[in-house]
C-alpha cells in the first residue's frame, strides 16, 4: 500500500501486514518521510478505505514558490520555466504563474494562451478557463501586457490590496503540488501581492556585481514584507551565468557561499542552449537534455523538491 508525504508528495510503499493490527482502532500512526524527513500522522482506517491508494490529506496545499529579484536579466523566467517543467517531469503537478507584463513564460514554452492571470484577477473568467496545460503535469497561467491595467486596479483599492492575488489563486491551492511564480523586475504592487501569497522565495542571482547589489536591496524589501507576514521566507539563492572560464564569477560565487551558506544552491553554469531553447519553444530538458544547463536544473529540481531521486 502507498502512504503519501503531505509535505513533499513522495510516495512510500508500506507492507499491509505492518499496519493490519491497527485496523478498526481509530489510531493514528506517525510516519517519517525518507525523502524530506517530515513526520506526519497516518490514519490506518483511511488507508484501507482507499484500497492502499489514499488521496493526499485535505489539509494539503501546494508549495508556493516565487522566483524574484528586483534586478532584471538574472534568469528569473528561465529559472521559473525550467524549474517548473523539471518538477513536472519528476511527476509533480505544477502550476506556473507568470506575473510579468512581458509574458515570456508562454513564449518559452511555445504556447499562446488566449486568457491568463489578468482574466483571473478581474474575474472575467473562471480559474479553469484561464489555465493552459503546457506540458504533462505542467499548467500555465500566463501574463502579458494586460497586467499593466490590473496593477492600476490594485493600486486603487482602499483596503486589502496586497491580498488580491491570494484571493484569486485560493481555489487552486489544493489542485497542485507546486505553484511557481515568475515575477517582473522592479518593485510594484503586483510583486507585493506575490510575496503576500507565496511561502518560499527563490532568488536567481547573476554572478556579476550589480545583481549582487540588487540582492542586498531586495532582502531589505523582503524584510519589510516579513514584518506583516511571517510565513514568507527566503529559501533558495540560485547563482546563474557561472562562466567557469574566468575567475570573476567563481570569486563572486565563493562570496555568496560565505554570506548565505544556508540558502545557496548549486550554480547554473553559463550555456548557450539556455538562450537558444526559447526560440524553439522548448525547455532545457527538451532542447538540450545532455547539456550542463540541463544537469544543473535537474540538481535544482532535486534541491527544491527535497527528493534526491527526482530526475536521476
Amino acid at each position: 500500500m502507498i502512504i503519501i508525504c503531505p509535505k513533499c508528495s513522495r510516495k512510500h510503499n508500506v507492507s499491509p501486514d505492518a499496519v493490519k493490527p491497527y485496523i478498526g482502532t481509530g489510531k493514528k500512526l506517525t510516519a517519517t518521510c525518507k525523502s524530506c524527513r517530515h513526520r506526519f500522522p497516518v490514519l490506518v482506517d483511511a488507508l484501507f478505505a482507499h484500497k492502499g491508494e489514499p488521496e493526499p490529506p485535505k489539509a494539503f496545499k501546494a508549495r508556493k514558490i516565487c522566483v524574484t529579484l528586483s534586478k532584471g536579466g538574472v534568469g528569473k523566467t528561465t529559472t521559473a520555466v525550467n524549474l517548473g517543467s523539471g518538477l513536472a517531469l519528476a511527476g509533480y503537478k505544477v502550476l506556473l504563474v507568470d506575473t510579468d507584463t512581458q509574458g515570456q513564460s508562454a513564449y518559452m514554452l511555445g504556447r499562446k494562451p488566449v486568457a491568463g492571470l489578468t482574466e483571473l484577477l478581474t474575474q472575467e473568467l473562471t480559474p479553469a478557463e484561464c489555465i493552459l496545460e503546457a506540458r504533462k503535469n505542467l499548467w500555465l497561467l500566463g501574463g502579458g501586457k494586460s497586467l499593466a491595467g490590473v496593477k492600476r486596479i490594485i493600486d486603487r483599492k482602499s483596503f486589502g490590496a496586497e491580498w488580491t492575488l491570494s484571493e484569486a489563486l485560493a481555489p487552486l491551492d489544493r489542485q497542485f503540488d507546486f505553484i511557481i511564480m515568475d515575477t517582473s523586475p522592479g518593485w510594484d504592487q503586483l510583486i507585493v501581492n506575490v510575496l503576500f501569497y507565496a511561502q518560499e522565495v527563490l532568488v536567481p542571482v547573476a554572478l556579476e556585481v550589480m545583481p549582487l547589489h540588487g540582492l542586498a536591496e531586495f532582502l531589505k524589501s523582503l524584510g519589510s514584507i516579513q514584518k506583516y507576514r511571517k510565513e514568507i521566507v527566503l529559501k533558495y539563492i540560485v547563482p546563474t551565468f557561472l562562466d567557469t572560464r574566468i575567475k570573476g564569477p567563481q570569486s563572486l560565487y565563493a562570496q555568496l557561499k560565505k554570506l548565505y551558506p544556508d540558502t545557496i544552491c548549486a550554480p547554473i553554469r553559463y550555456n548557450e542552449s539556455l538562450t537558444e531553447a526559447p526560440s524553439f519553444g522548448k525547455t532545457i530538458f527538451e532542447f538540450a537534455p545532455g547539456s550542463t544547463a540541463s544537469a544543473d536544473y535537474r540538481k535544482l529540481v532535486r534541491t527544491v523538491s527535497l527528493n534526491d531521486n527526482a530526475l536521476v
